[in-house]
């Protein structure tokens, strides 16, 4: 059968294949876990611990820290070890890290040094985590179905976005921030018994094959940055992640003191966010067949670098509309850029690689979320009270509008690159011959 029969050929939906859905099931509840603690770690050290904008900064800089720490030995480890167990401890580890901080507090004895610590160590663990899962997915399904399963996962977890901040919302309201933290810790083993649940077979690669580390780490940051449309995307992703986390690291603060949102209307506002993002999963396709797979990247990165700009335009116009907006339409940009970019790379990577070039790009794109973090939180100080670098400090209204320009900037490597013209994105080892072409 030729390759164009074989596109042609219909394909049966990979919710009928058993280890698929159980990487599915497995990723939609890690992901609706992480909904819980996500929303009630920042709401603990803004209502228990009484944290600063600096403070929340910082909580927000350790909790992605290690991915420009250790992303790229932890690439060539991957490699080297079973995705499988790699993502089943993963999940175990982070749920008895994260239970500790509920039982600190029964005890009388959680601080925000605590938090800052079980921050990081999750996050040094969610390295290993990521690299695994989307490096995980090509090894079970095929290659022509990577897309079908990038949009469901990215179905199923915005699914559980959309749940899950409501939800966590409202049980914090009911039971506290701490106790809600609890319940991340029953999603991720969940999460973990799903995926133990996986048949395929992984092939170790043989130990007498291994080259230096350093050796292995190159050749997945050789493959990202000698092509040139992922050195496109990889700097727009990296400028647009470095803004969105100087936005979101104070965001909890903003709206809970700037704002004056509830619990719940915060957790509506993330669920509702969270509906724009399920919306792109389920059109990412239409969307990519309609404009061109390689046109719908720069397109997805200005609708949603133009939509957080509705964040502190909430301060003037009224909030909650205003952020239901543009959350709605944010989250639509970033998971219908993020369905068409990774399914292209993971198509793209010989698979003995895959775990290096993800975790180079990890590296490149979420090395900036720290940084992006840390300078949110130096910028958002209230003037009058800084003390030291008071001349850094602009307040939490002001730093909103400097980052969100900065996400809409984030869209210019892309928007002026051959992205714009190209209908299909290419399939096969020699897409860099063939873009040279163009």
């Amino acid at each position: 059968m030729t390759t164009e029969a074989a596109a042609a050929a219909p394909r049966q939906s990979l919710f009928r294949h058993h280890d698929f859905r159980q990487l599915w099931m497995g990723d939609t509840v890690s992901v609706f876990g992480m909904q819980f603690v996500g929303l009630a770690m920042p709401l603990l050290a803004v209502q228990v611990l009484g944290a600063s904008a600096f403070e929340m900064g910082l909580l927000a800089t350790l909790e992605s820290l290690a991915f420009l720490l250790i992303s790229l030995p932890a690439g060539a480890w991957v490699d080297r070890w079973r995705k499988k167990r790699v993502l089943v401890a993963g999940d175990l580890l982070r749920a008895a890290l994260l239970l500790t901080v509920p039982l600190a507090w029964l005890l009388d004895v959680l601080t925000m040094g605590q938090l800052l610590v079980v921050a990081f160590a999750v996050g040094c663990i969610t390295v290993f985590f990521d690299v695994a899962n989307q490096s995980y997915l090509p090894e079970i399904v095929d290659g022509a179905a990577i897309g079908e399963g990038n949009a469901k996962l990215q179905a199923s977890q915005q699914t559980a976005i959309v749940v899950g901040p409501a939800a966590a919302g409202a049980l914090v309201r009911v039971v506290g921030s701490p106790l809600t933290i609890a319940v991340t810790s029953v999603c991720m083993a969940l999460s973990s018994l799903f995926v133990s649940r996986i048949r395929h077979r992984e092939q170790t690669p043989d130990p007498a094959a291994r080259r230096p580390l350093a050796t292995e780490v190159k050749e997945g940051m050789a493959f990202v940055l000698g092509h040139p449309l992922l050195r496109r995307i990889v700097a727009c992703t990296g400028l647009s992640n470095l803004a969105s986390s100087a936005v979101f690291a104070l965001f909890v603060l903003y709206a809970v003191r700037t704002l004056g949102l509830s619990e719940t209307t915060l957790g509506l506002v993330m669920s509702a966010g969270a509906v724009g993002g399920l919306l792109g999963a389920v059109t990412a396709d239409r969307t990519a067949r309609l404009v061109g797979e390689g046109r719908v990247i720069p397109l997805a990165a200005v609708v949603g670098g133009a939509a957080m700009v509705a964040v502190p335009l909430a301060s003037v116009l009224p909030p909650l509309p205003t952020l239901l907006v543009g959350q709605v339409v944010a989250w639509w940009g970033v998971v219908t850029y993020n369905i068409a970019q990774v399914s292209f790379r993971q198509r793209l990577c010989p698979r003995p690689l895959l775990g290096r070039m993800n975790a180079s790009i990890r590296f490149l794109v979420w090395g900036p979320m720290p940084v992006g973090a840390f300078l949110g939180g130096l910028l958002g100080r209230d003037p009058a009270t800084a003390g030291s670098l008071e001349v850094l400090a602009l307040g939490l209204v002001p730093t909103m509008w400097v980052f969100s320009v900065l996400g809409l900037a984030a869209a210019l490597p892309v928007l002026l690159s051959p992205l714009v013209g190209m209908r299909q994105l290419p399939r096969s080892l020699d897409a860099l011959a063939e873009e040279g072409r163009r």
